[in-house]
């Protein structure tokens, strides 16, 4: 069934980027099957990526990891980097990745992902993420988050946890910052500390920001990565 607008000027543009011409070709199908969509604009690496990031501004980006010349990880990087330098807004970016445990998929949600989604995702599925991660929220594959970063954590070298980082929040930004890396909802964190939603988000926003965090996805990554979540 396809979309509705009341508008055209409403529709999300989406860049789609990807080294497999035929994988591009599908989806570039699905998207101009949808009425509140709008493919801006295509690349076959991470380099022309970058570029069609700037020339074209659009609202999501579909971005493969694994391609030649720049792979999805340091485009994802750069297209932040840049957006942050020239104060525009950075384009949504959904990771593409064949493995549900890719390494590079936590570098993404670092480098500033909006999420990710595996390459075999259900066509409902993938325009439900681009829809998604247009209003402002995190999308992941089927499966959990946590398992992801926990395999990603047994890569790099054990430590302890390194609590200094947290030193910037206050108390009760701590208690926010250990239930959202958990996985809580705003709704489930505001019953567990007896406050409302919205006293939820104004601690949220501030950890992230003290904390020089994007989105609770890289929250997430972030509490894995120091091993704070047995704090």
């Amino acid at each position: 069934m396809r979309a509705t607008v009341a508008d055209a000027g409403a529709r999300i543009t989406v860049a789609l980027v990807d080294d497999q011409p035929l994988f591009r070709a599908g989806i570039r199908m699905l998207i101009e099957s949808q009425a509140d969509l709008e493919l801006s604009g295509e690349a076959g690496d991470g380099k022309d990526a970058v570029t069609l990031a700037i020339e074209r501004r659009p609202d999501v980006m579909l971005m493969d990891l694994r391609m030649p010349v720049m792979d999805g990880v340091e485009a994802t990087r750069r297209i932040v980097q840049q957006a942050a330098a020239a104060g525009t807004d950075k384009p949504k970016i959904i990771a593409l990745t064949t493995f549900n445990r890719d390494q590079a998929v936590v570098q993404a949600v670092q480098a500033g992902a909006s999420g990710y989604l595996l390459k075999s995702a259900e066509p409902e599925f993938l325009l439900a993420a681009i829809r998604t991660v247009h209003s402002g929220y995190s999308v992941i594959a089927p499966g959990s988050i946590h398992s992801l970063f926990e395999h990603a954590a047994r890569n790099v070298p054990a430590t302890g946890p390194d609590l200094s980082v947290l030193n910037v929040l206050s108390v009760r930004e701590r208690d926010v910052f250990l239930l959202a890396a958990k996985g809580l909802s705003n709704g489930e964190m505001a019953q567990s500390l007896f406050v409302s939603e919205a006293t939820i988000k104004t601690h949220l926003r501030s950890v992230l920001d003290k904390l020089e965090l994007r989105t609770r996805l890289q929250l997430v990554a972030f509490a894995h990565e120091r091993r704070l979540l047995g704090t």
